[in-house]
């Protein structure tokens, strides 16, 4: 069984037991966390997906942060040839590692 939730602006696809990266949420680490948008879920092998138009009623995933931490380093350059143009600048994303403990339809 897995289902496609929509979190921070992005979607992933999420099974139970499984420990995902996602963007940074508020809540303190051994915390629960609750997705409320899930855009489709499927019951496991060779059941039907069930898509939401745009959210699936009544289905939730129910997911422990497991830690907080920074990804790794991402560098943009930027140069124009011939005119002695470089800019280097990056950053570092905030990321938090959750573990999916139930998907309830």
């Amino acid at each position: 069984m897995y289902a496609i939730i929509n979190a921070s602006g992005r979607q992933y696809k999420v099974k139970s037991e499984e420990v995902v990266d996602m963007n940074r949420l508020v809540g303190e680490v051994g915390g629960k966390v609750t997705f409320d948008s899930v855009a489709a879920l499927s019951g496991g092998e060779g059941s039907a997906l069930n898509i939401g138009t745009p959210e699936v009623a009544g289905a939730t995933v129910e997911a422990e942060i497991v830690e907080h931490f920074r990804g790794k380093k991402l560098i943009a350059f930027k140069m124009k040839r011939r005119k002695g143009y470089r800019r280097t600048v990056g950053h570092r994303q905030e990321l938090t590692k959750v573990k999916i403990t139930a998907i309830n339809a």
